[in-house]
């Protein structure tokens, strides 16, 4: 073996014994473990294992060259193995750590069907993006392969304040989540909200949950008007109270006028607090409730009209208008507005519904109440029945509550109808039995009747009856002339009296 050659095996072990110094002193100085300081670790970690690397393809060339025996090489190897391991260890510490997902937005809205929504944007900011791969030099397989700008298995849901689901569905899923690509999700509100928290799991298990209060739809420009109550029956001559939930969704407005459309001119209307103390015409919103609640009061009239009448259903709009548009609806009531018009002007209302219905009313007069007779005589006393009410009255009924053993008649005994403003009497005939007492004794009449299927009662009268006692007539005779004689005896007295 010549001098080169034994210069060239000195030289490459001075080299592997260098190449193995840095390799054990960077083995000594990472730190996988380290919580504190993970990206400090990734880095010796990637040091360890470019030296194991580069020394393994030394100890390649020279075991080619049969220089080093298959041990030697061996343990080349497990030390880039174990490098190797170590280091992608450190790089998935690294990136699993840096996760983290954002909410870019919530925005709350309502479908047409009036249902409440959620639209949940969110985004992918962990710390795996260009700017990462850059910082730490990874090439460019190995970072594609490990997908540190993909986050996978995102599940959300909405929450309360007392962790119960609130969305519809209760739970979503996104397969992956990419850097620089934000998702939407949209959910359905079971619990009307303006603050909800989102709860987030992900990866490999990381949560994460916030709590949020809920943006509106700038765009809108709008106030959504919701009623529980959008379909009433409502007697004539009554009021009919419809409640308003009033939500702003609207970044440009916050002050709206109220009002109605399509409803007869003979209805009254008017908008009044949810206490029912204020009447209202305007309604404003702020940044702290932009919610609101309103009752709209509707009074029929007593009778029916051409526009107003029984069983008719008659629908109308509720309208809450930006009050710097109120110049472009000039002349609401001049036309018959349809669905179709209100959401093409982009103003937010609700349908509402009124069914007028009549009720008869059963107004009972008697010009008298009492009555005086005797034992064998009967008293005979007529009533009055009205109607007063807005609907016809059928199988007018009277009753009567008699003193024991009493008898009476009644013409007409029933009343077949009795049609609005209508009058009949009724003429009734009461006997005391034969042995009757000395004494006052009270009858009492009702009324009633159906009026569309539903029962009206007339006000109960009472009549007195007074049964006096007979009197002698040769009884009566003698105590006339007993006092005509005492009344004769002194005046006489007197006479003569005077004359002395």
């Amino acid at each position: 073996m010549n001098q080169k050659a034994i210069r060239n095996i000195v030289i490459s072990w001075l080299i592997s014994l260098f190449c193995l110094s840095a390799l054990i002193y960077a083995s000594d100085m990472f730190n996988q473990r380290d919580d504190q300081y993970r990206l400090l670790g990734l880095k010796r970690a990637r040091d360890a294992f470019e030296v194991a690397s580069a020394e393994f393809e030394r100890q390649t060339a020279l075991f080619d060259k049969g220089l080093i025996s298959r041990n030697e090489l061996d343990q080349a190897k497990g030390r880039f193995s174990e490098a190797e391991v170590n280091y992608h260890q450190s790089l998935l510490a690294v990136l699993f750590e840096e996760q983290f997902i954002s909410v870019q937005s919530a925005i709350k809205y309502h479908d047409d069907d009036g249902r409440r929504h959620v639209s949940l944007t969110l985004a992918n900011t962990s710390g795996g993006s260009e700017e990462f791969r850059k910082l730490i030099n990874v090439e460019d397989e190995l970072f594609r392969s490990l997908q540190p700008d993909v986050i996978n298995n995102v599940y959300v849901s909405l929450m309360n304040d007392e962790n119960a689901i609130v969305s519809q569905p209760y739970e979503s899923k996104l397969v992956n989540l990419r850097y620089g690509h934000p998702q939407t999700v949209d959910f359905a509100l079971l619990q009307d909200l303006d603050a909800v928290t989102v709860f987030l799991i992900y990866g490999n298990g990381n949560q994460r949950s916030m709590k949020i209060l809920l943006q509106k739809d700038a765009s809108v420009n709008r106030v959504a008007v919701l009623s529980e109550q959008f379909s009433q029956e409502v007697e004539l001559g009554k009021t009919a109270a419809f409640d308003l939930n009033l939500e702003l969704f609207s970044g440009v407005n916050n002050t709206f006028t109220l009002e109605v459309v399509n409803l007869p001119r003979e209805i009254s209307r008017y908008f009044k607090s949810a206490d029912g103390q204020v009447r209202l015409r305007q309604i404003k919103f702020t940044e702290s409730s932009r919610s609101k609640k309103a009752i709209l009061e509707i009074i029929l009239p007593d009778r029916s009209t051409g526009e107003v009448l029984m069983d008719k259903s008659i629908p109308f709009y509720v309208l809450v208008l930006p009050n710097d548009k109120l110049k472009e609806f000039g002349g609401l009531q001049d036309h018959i507005w349809t669905g179709a018009e209100l959401e093409k002007i982009d103003v937010g209302y609700a349908r509402l519904e009124l069914i007028p219905r009549g009720k008869g009313e059963l107004v009972v007069r008697s010009p008298q109440l009492y009555h005086s007779l005797l034992p064998d005589e009967s008293a005979e006393m007529t009533i009055e029945l009205y109607n007063e009410g807005s609907r016809r009255i059928d199988q007018v009924e009277i009753k009567v509550d008699l003193p024991l053993n009493w008898s009476y008649e009644i013409d007409p005994a029933k009343i077949e109808s009795l049609d609005v403003n209508e009058e009949t009497k009724v003429k009734f005939r009461f006997t005391p039995p034969p042995d009757i007492s000395v004494g006052k004794y009270e009858v009492r009449i009702q009324t009633s009747g159906l009026s569309n299927g539903q029962p009206v009662n007339g006000p109960d009268k009472t009549a007195t009856i007074e049964i006096r006692a007979e009197t002698s007539v040769v009884g009566t005779v003698i105590i006339v002339f007993f006092i005509l004689a005492i009344v004769g005896g002194v005046v006489i007295f007197g006479i003569r009296l005077s004359r002395k």
